[in-house]
């Protein structure tokens, strides 16, 4: 029988999931003779036997997978010289160029839950259970190969019985690299704020003291979370008070599926996503029982996740209501990760801290997701999906280094190599002088783990952006080519990345990109734009009417002021005439408008904007919602979407004046006639809230069509406004009607956390148009 010996070279996220075993397995099933290891560049095995077993070994590497793994490319090579005789191994890793992928954090899986929840088991109620199907990831590793070495759980040397286990081939914990047991791995316990420990069992005191209305610290994955029962109004707004955290809505925990349904609508596509390895906070519809009313005031949905790791697992199991679970930090700084640092940052905040010894390497917030009518959408990328590279087509393949920087808020930066673009998990805010040194920290970190020298560093082109001058420091550094990218352009470029048909990369598509602000080629700040092109270059045909920003970045800020900009550039000076008869009148003329009027005349601190975000804000403030001020970004706006939801198919929407010649421009005269006119009339703010945005939805799908958009054409739909859900499934089921191909964000945020992504694929794909 001829034999015949191939050298696989296997990459994607094969390392940390049980590869090698489920190779070794498959090897040996078929006789197969050789080796497979792990090394910088992903998996590399060695298969030597009959032409048929190697043959089959081949079609079946890529079934069967484990559950964490992803095969991104297979490359195959005859094996010169002898061939490999005996049994199959499994060798130890060898260190190389890193081109391998890190794999995310993953939810407790149900073998190992069923150990830690079963009295006979030797890891009976243990906090820290993990095998090859779950556990930590990138939180605990330090560099590639990941090995245990390579992790913070070197600190822990393996008992007898964990190394049995972990060096049996046909055991689920085979060469787990955090694999540890009560006998040998981190230890758990609960502590006051003042820093006394307490005896006993640290989950049943922190269950006790949650029951009691405490609010608690606890050392989760990624970053300390704090706690709360979310059925205990007191305690809820008494952690707003001391977390300085006002309005924005709280994440929750439940203790399984049943008891989300008590308090949410939960379809089977959402019950999957939930339990899915990511685990991810997941904003679902209101229905049924009420929690504390200040989880979530004003909105009608929550965002609830599943236990994610054995110790929410074991926590939860001795609660009877959901918790509060949020991020463990004073608000807007970064979630705190270090023992020593978690006393002294949440001192003041948190009445106990359940802790625990291992090391947190790489900071991770929850990711956020929430399914709508045209599939799910990605709110915040971290746990449990960063870092899984982007796939990119081969088109990439000979792609120089790129480092992506992001932008300014909801940040995010993108390690560019070849085929795969490494997407951040999400960092924060960079106006947070915190939040910019972890961000800092964090893109060393990546750089050092990938072992990536960029060739070329990709910027916002807003010359303030924090993100922007680090990045011309660090192409300076690293002798890299700067390459400015519009902010837009990146948003579009964005979710043409996630697309695997080349075509659609090469050809030109139209977008509608829709956000708060990014700095316009035109020297203005654009937000509600049409554009057309492809990764290397595009053309603006429309946009919203430019309006004042009055103070800037106060208008941000404060809607009262983007309504007044509104009205004066609408009307005139003399925009008070038209409210007579509403409550609104008083309101805007309580506040200072000769100084504001002179700002907008006069140009000063008033830059102009197409914003699509500050329209809402207007619209908001018009209502009545946040007029004063908004104590997070996107509140007025959220607060909008959720008072319109329950009207829109009883509607009919506002006319807004769309233009028909380039470039196209929406104008909003007819809109606030319209809608003022309701006021008068006493419409319901609700129902005014849905004119606006059934309106808003034809005038986008107008403006398209008069910017050259014919049916069958691809028109890419993107920005942070289209997290508005009632626009997204709007705006992209007008659009399908008509036999448009519409294109939407599924692997990353359409916000600004997805920008660096856009960033990088636009400067690569200028490279290759050179």
């Amino acid at each position: 029988m001829t034999q015949i010996g191939k050298r696989v070279r296997v990459k994607g996220l094969v390392q940390g999931v049980g590869f090698r075993p489920f190779v070794w397995k498959l090897a040996r099933d078929l006789s197969l003779s050789g080796y497979v290891l792990n090394d910088g560049r992903g998996v590399l095995i060695e298969v030597c036997g009959s032409a048929v077993a190697v043959g089959t070994f081949l079609d079946r590497l890529s079934d069967d997978l484990p559950v964490l793994a992803r095969i991104d490319q297979i490359e195959l090579a005859e094996i010169s010289g002898d061939l490999h005789a005996g049994e199959f191994l499994i060798q130890e890793s060898h260190e190389s160029e890193v081109a391998t992928g890190a794999v995310p954090d993953a939810a407790t899986c149900p073998e190992c839950l069923a150990e830690v929840l079963n009295p006979a088991d030797r890891r009976h109620g243990y906090a820290f259970a993990n095998c090859t199907h779950c556990g930590p990831r990138l939180s605990i590793l330090r560099h590639i190969p990941y090995d245990r070495t390579s992790t913070s759980m070197a600190d822990f040397p393996m008992c007898e019985e964990c190394r049995a286990e972990y060096e049996n081939p046909e055991d689920r914990r085979f060469h787990a690299q955090p694999i540890a047991c009560p006998e040998c791995g981190p230890k758990l316990w609960f502590e006051t704020s003042g820093g006394e420990a307490v005896s006993g069992n640290p989950v049943a005191a922190a269950a006790n003291r949650l029951h009691a209305g405490e609010i608690l610290a606890i050392k989760g994955l990624g970053g300390f979370q704090i706690a709360v029962d979310a059925g205990n109004e007191r305690a809820v707004e008494e952690l707003r008070r001391r977390k300085l955290r006002p309005d924005k809505p709280l994440a929750l925990m439940a203790r399984d599926l049943h008891q989300i349904r008590s308090y949410c609508h939960l379809s089977d596509e959402e019950a999957d996503l939930l339990e899915s390895s990511a685990a991810p906070i997941l904003l679902l519809q209101k229905d049924g029982e009420q929690l504390a009313h200040g989880i979530a005031d004003g909105h009608d949905r929550l965002g609830f996740m599943l236990p994610n790791t054995p110790l929410h697992h074991l926590l939860l199991g001795q609660l009877d209501r959901p918790i509060v679970l949020t991020s463990g930090n004073l608000s807007e700084n970064p979630q705190e990760t270090d023992n020593d640092q978690a006393r002294r940052g949440l001192e003041g905040i948190v009445d106990g801290l359940l802790m625990h010894d291992r090391e947190i390497v790489n900071r991770l917030d929850d990711s956020v997701l929430r399914l709508d009518g045209s599939g799910p959408t990605v709110l915040r990328r971290a746990r449990g999906l960063a870092p899984v590279p982007i796939h990119l087509p081969q088109t990439f393949a000979a792609a120089p280094k790129v480092l992506a920087m992001g932008g300014e808020l909801k940040s995010a930066f993108c390690l560019l190599n070849g085929r795969n673009a490494v997407l951040s998990q999400h960092i924060g805010d960079l106006e947070d002088a915190a939040t910019f040194a972890d961000y800092k920290k964090m893109l060393r970190l990546y750089c050092d783990l990938y072992q990536f020298r960029p060739q070329i560093v990709a910027v916002d082109c807003h010359p303030q952006y924090l993100s922007t001058t680090h990045g011309k420091a660090l192409a300076k550094e690293f002798g890299a080519k700067l390459v400015d990218v519009q902010h837009h352009h990146a948003h579009m470029a964005a979710c043409l990345a996630e697309q695997q048909n080349p075509m659609v990369l090469s050809h030109p598509v139209f977008g509608c990109i829709l956000d708060g602000l990014g700095w316009g080629e035109d020297g203005t700040v654009w937000g509600g734009e049409f554009l057309k092109g492809n990764l290397s270059g595009f053309t603006r045909l429309g946009h919203f009417r430019p309006v004042p920003l009055p103070g800037g970045n106060a208008a941000v800020r404060e809607p009262w002021r983007n309504l007044a900009a509104h009205l004066h550039t609408t009307f005139g000076p003399d925009y008070l005439d038209r409210l007579h008869g509403t409550r609104l009148r008083d309101a805007v003329q309580a506040k200072p408008l000769e100084l504001l009027n002179r700002m907008i005349e006069r140009g000063v601190n008033a830059p102009l904007s197409s914003s699509a975000g500050r329209l809402f804000d207007s619209v908001a403030a018009a209502l009545g919602i946040r007029f004063d001020c908004q104590s997070y970004e996107g509140q007025a706006a959220m607060l909008l979407e959720t008072l319109a939801r329950p009207h829109m198919r009883t509607e009919q929407g506002y006319p807004f004046q769309v233009s028909t010649s380039l470039p196209v421009v929406i104008s909003f005269q007819e809109l606030w006639m319209a809608l003022i006119g309701d006021l008068k009339s006493s419409v319901s703010a609700g129902r005014i809230a849905a004119r606006f945005h059934l309106g808003l939805i034809d005038g986008l799908v107008s403006a398209l069509e008069q910017s050259g958009a014919r049916p069958a054409d691809r028109i890419v739909l993107s920005g942070g406004a289209f997290q508005n859900a009632i626009l997204r499934d709007g705006v992209t089921s007008r659009l399908k009607a008509s036999g448009h191909e519409v294109l939407n964000q599924t692997l990353v945020p359409a916000n600004d956390g997805g920008l660096a992504l856009g960033q990088a694929v636009v400067a690569a794909a200028r490279h290759f148009a050179r």
